[in-house]
């Protein structure tokens, strides 16, 4: 059985590090944030109906990367990143995403703080808004009952925090 271990948290906070470090260590797959590969090859500015493809497109990856993946399989980001992100900009998330964040749940979701510098992007959007996302993060996790854990620290500790996390977590 592969667990899938979601990566999740705010902006700039090492989400797509973690989850290819993640991934070496356990020698398995992993699945890259797919909003970055489509914001990059969109021609114009991004609209509220993107989000939606953005969502199916990363469940898409996910289940190609499944069936490579040995025991883990580490996803960096998930639908709660893709709900808070329309929420916070458009005031709203499509139903189809609402619906799939309960029908497709991850065996751990590691929420990254924001305890790292914040790296400009041109992606990125909120550098000033780093702690009122990530209680919106938390609360979403808390109030789910998720199963999440806060991963702390930067460079090998960051990814020491979370491997330890997995190795005592109860799957």
């Amino acid at each position: 059985m592969i667990r899938r271990i979601a990566i999740t948290g705010p902006e700039s906070t090492g989400k797509s590090v973690l989850a290819e470090q993640l991934a070496s260590h356990f020698h398995t797959s992993w699945v890259p944030e797919y909003a970055r590969a489509y914001l990059e090859k969109l021609e114009r500015p991004y609209v509220e109906h993107d989000l939606l493809m953005i969502a199916k497109g990363q469940l898409e990856r996910e289940e190609t990367q499944t069936n490579l993946a040995e025991k883990y399989l580490f996803c960096d980001t998930e639908l709660l990143v893709i709900k808070i992100w329309s929420e916070v900009k458009y005031n709203h998330c499509d139903p189809w995403i609402m619906e799939a964040i309960e029908t497709h749940r991850y065996d751990l979701y590691l929420l990254c703080d924001i305890d790292l510098p914040w790296q400009y992007d041109p992606l990125r959007e909120h550098p000033h808004k780093r702690q009122y996302l990530y209680d919106l993060y938390y609360n979403e996790l808390k109030c789910r009952q998720f199963p999440f854990a806060v991963i702390r620290g930067s460079g090998p500790d960051r990814l020491s925090n979370a491997l330890k996390t997995i190795d005592n977590f109860p799957f």
